[in-house]
């Protein structure tokens, strides 16, 4: 009876030994696996830095056998855009759905900020660049190009995001190959100041957005001005007169990156729109106001040395990363309204 006693007291200790080591040697593999996954997700965290318009844009209408014509560049420089959203270090993470990227929401916000861009200058392209007139037909390529890049930016398989947003590059370098080809007329682009105080306006709401994001990241009091100037103006549903609005700390990075995205998108466009209307720009003697909306907006693009973004109070000992990327956002957003008076009254 002893001896028996003691062989099952030994099979069970070895049999604890054995489920020991199998379980050390899961929760070493585990730790191996995260600390990789960690490694690449700070690799992947990283944006890609700005470009050379010019260069880009020789670069595409040599790929496309073109010579560059009024609006290559911006063209060129909406592709481009595009393309190293999709083709940076990482690729497009957005749509991912396993680790590290999966756990990542800094880039995927930057990713998001530069294609809402992308949209909004493909959309004008489309409907006011691209035409002479209002009653004029839409460019079949730009039509497309602005369909596909409307896609859903979280798709991850049977389409995905990356393939869709590819066919809609293919389109505008479609309507790029024809642009600058002499031998076809079906192509034009049309550098107005009344198409480009259209883009700009989207702009404008662009910017006006995210600045009232960034600057409640501390919170503040804000009265209801919707109906303010009109007194015959009516709205759907009553409103609060006086509240208090924050965003949520658990937001406050996602806006960041977010203004970050769009800021880098932005000041490539503003420099492919400077050389394509540089025409009326200077007709209407407004080129250094544009160079002055670039300047406002190129300190948004510098290092970032925090870790994280810090939320510090308006006048505190902490910074606060979120109101300073507002402030800079807000001028220039003033800059680009008095652009736009500028162009319609200069």
């Amino acid at each position: 009876m002893f001896d028996k006693l003691k062989n099952n007291v030994n099979d069970q200790i070895e049999t604890n030994g054995i489920v020991g080591r199998i379980g050390k040697a899961i929760a070493g593999t585990i730790g191996v696996i995260l600390l990789i996954a960690g490694i690449i997700g700070f690799i992947w965290d990283t944006e890609p830095d700005t470009f050379d318009i010019h260069a880009i844009t020789q670069e595409t209408t040599q790929h496309y056998g073109v010579k560059t014509v009024v609006g290559s560049t911006t063209v060129s420089t909406t592709m481009a855009l595009a393309d190293k959203m999709l083709n940076k270090r990482g690729g497009y993470l957005t749509n991912d759905v396993i680790p590290p990227s999966i756990w990542m929401d800094n880039v995927p916000n930057w990713e998001y900020g530069v294609i809402v861009q992308v949209r909004d200058m493909t959309r004008t392209l489309r409907n006011n660049m691209s035409r002479s007139q209002s009653q004029s037909t839409e460019d079949p390529a730009l039509t497309t190009a602005e369909n596909q890049f409307y896609f859903d930016t979280n798709s991850w398989a049977f389409p995905q995001t990356e393939s869709e947003y590819t066919q809609g590059n293919n389109a505008l370098g479609d309507y790029l190959q024809r642009l600058g080809d002499n031998d076809q007329q079906s192509a034009q682009f049309y550098a107005r100041a009344d198409n480009l105080r259209v883009w700009l306006s989207e702009v404008e709401t662009r910017l006006g957005s995210l600045s009232q994001r960034l600057s409640t990241s501390v919170g503040k009091r804000q009265l209801d001005v919707s109906l303010a100037g009109d007194s015959a103006a009516r709205q759907s549903t009553g409103t609060v007169n006086d509240v208090e609005v924050k965003t949520p700390w658990s937001e406050l990075d996602d806006v960041f990156y977010e203004a970050r995205g769009t800021t880098w998108a932005l000041l490539h466009l503003l420099r492919a729109v400077e050389t394509d209307f540089a025409d009326v720009l200077e007709k209407k003697n407004a080129l250094v106001s544009l160079q002055q909306i670039i300047r406002e907006l190129e300190p948004t693009q510098d290092l970032l040395w925090s870790p994280i973004i810090l939320n510090g109070s308006g006048f505190g000992i902490v910074a606060n990363h979120s109101l300073v990327m507002g402030a800079h956002i807000s001028r220039a957003n003033a800059a680009i309204i008095d652009l736009r008076r500028l162009l319609q009254d200069g």
